[in-house]
């Protein structure tokens, strides 16, 4: 009857202190990961903005070739269907700048 009484109280099983440690110990890889996801997707959108900048920049060039002058504006390229209203700006809302045949990155909108 003792060991009976004795395996009844081994019971297996997690204990309220066990497991706070564990939402503790998630708590912190957590803290510890979201500002790196976060920072990760700021490198993202900037690289896509570089990348949409390039195009238009590839586009700019085809421009002259077709009519031996630069475009007066980002807008002149989406009207003569040289580029997508979309790649008309960054994916994140910076406009894209024409100047001299040169294009360059404005500022990030305030939100």
């Amino acid at each position: 009857m003792r060991k009976l009484v004795h395996l009844v109280k081994q019971e297996k099983g997690f204990t309220l202190i066990e497991m706070m440690i564990v939402i503790m110990i998630i708590s912190v890889l957590l803290l510890i990961a979201v500002p790196s996801l976060t920072k990760n997707n700021e490198v993202v959108e900037d690289k896509s903005c570089e990348a949409t900048a390039k195009v238009a920049q590839t586009q700019v060039a085809a421009y002259k070739a077709d009519h031996k002058t630069y475009p007066a504006s980002i807008e002149v390229l989406v009207t003569d269907d040289y580029l997508d209203m979309d790649d008309a700006s960054c994916p994140g809302g910076q406009p894209l700048i024409l100047t001299g045949g040169k294009v360059t990155i404005g500022a990030k909108p305030t939100s």
